[in-house]
């Protein structure tokens, strides 16, 4: 299925201030970790080890909600504040390196937590690449 992000942003009437291939690229990628975090997490909640895998689930829940909460801020031009699409995504760079590197540590026994880790790095530096740009 191909991603709306971008032809929404295309019909947006007013400029934006940022790229919008790279600001739709960068949405897509935090719906795509958040996606994936809400998954491994809750992937993590059926095995049998569950209670050693209790900070995967939490910082799964913490990037999925962060990763959520920034593409919809993204997706939104009207009244633009930079400073806190700033904030968001310095927060996300947090949230997807933590979770990342939490679930990469579990990525040889979980191939779900492989996969989200994949996702986290991507997202990572997908929100590096656009807050490279905002001004």
């Amino acid at each position: 299925m191909t991603s709306t992000t971008l032809p929404m942003l295309e019909t947006y009437p007013q400029p934006i201030n940022l790229d919008r291939q790279k600001l739709a690229a960068t949405i897509d990628a935090l719906n795509a970790c958040s996606q994936a975090c809400t998954a491994c997490g809750d992937a993590c909640l059926s095995e049998d080890m569950v209670a050693e895998l209790t900070k995967c689930i939490r910082t799964n829940l913490d990037c999925a909600d962060i990763c959520a909460t920034t593409a919809r801020v993204l997706s939104r031009h009207t009244g633009y504040d930079a400073n806190i699409s700033r904030a968001l995504l310095e927060a996300c760079i947090v949230a997807c390196k933590s979770c990342g590197d939490e679930c990469a540590g579990h990525a040889d026994m979980h191939q779900h937590c492989r996969i989200c880790a994949e996702a986290c790095r991507a997202c990572e530096q997908a929100c590096r690449d656009l807050l490279a740009t905002i001004a």
